[in-house]
């Protein structure tokens, strides 16, 4: 097993999953790859969360929906994870009120391989961490947060990374969008 989170500069490995995309009947189920927003020559989202029917968890997912737009006005899409099955996904969302409306698939990686390629796997229970990952158009991971499972993440913070990536520039601590980049200058002394 991969004892090591994926680092950026990595390419997204390559996968087919299946996602649950809707509760209406028929139309619940669509295959992910792991050229998802690449076709469309767009940046992606990747979250995970450890299980579906726990606490932190729906408070995350239901963030990250809210700021959907956000993340759209930003040319990225977003791809909400877990190892449970698309069954899994679809009764929880059908069960969890602020689940039921998501505008992005949450894919399944019932066999770990997604989670484990990317080194984020718990040891005991097999289940992934609080993972946050950035890929720019060309599948390249960008930006890799970790969250211990009892920790939920920072959804706006994800949100100013990503805006920060996008410049292209070097970003000062604490950087939000609109604010002025950075310009190296190099002395001859």
């Amino acid at each position: 097993m991969n004892n090591r989170v994926i680092s950026i500069g990595s390419s997204l490995p390559a996968f087919k999953k299946q996602a649950v995309v809707s509760i209406e009947k028929g139309k619940e189920f669509i295959d992910i790859t792991h050229e998802y927003a690449s076709e469309k020559d767009q940046w992606t989202v990747l979250f995970w969360w450890p299980k579906d029917f726990t606490f932190v968890c729906p408070t995350e997912i239901a963030e990250f929906n809210k700021k959907y737009n956000e993340f759209a006005d930003r040319d990225a899409v977003l791809i909400g994870a877990s190892t449970d099955s698309e069954f899994v996904h679809l009764a929880w969302r059908k069960d969890h009120a602020d689940l039921r409306e998501l505008r992005f698939p949450m894919l399944a990686d019932t066999s770990k391989s997604l989670a484990e390629a990317l080194g984020i796997l718990t040891e005991e229970e097999k289940v992934a961490y609080r993972a946050t990952f950035i890929i720019d158009p060309h599948g390249i991971i960008r930006w890799v947060s970790v969250n211990d499972l009892n920790v939920g993440r920072n959804v706006q913070e994800v949100i100013r990374v990503l805006d920060a990536l996008q410049t292209d520039e070097l970003c000062p601590c604490n950087w939000k969008k609109g604010e002025d980049t950075l310009t190296a200058q190099l002395s001859m002394n």
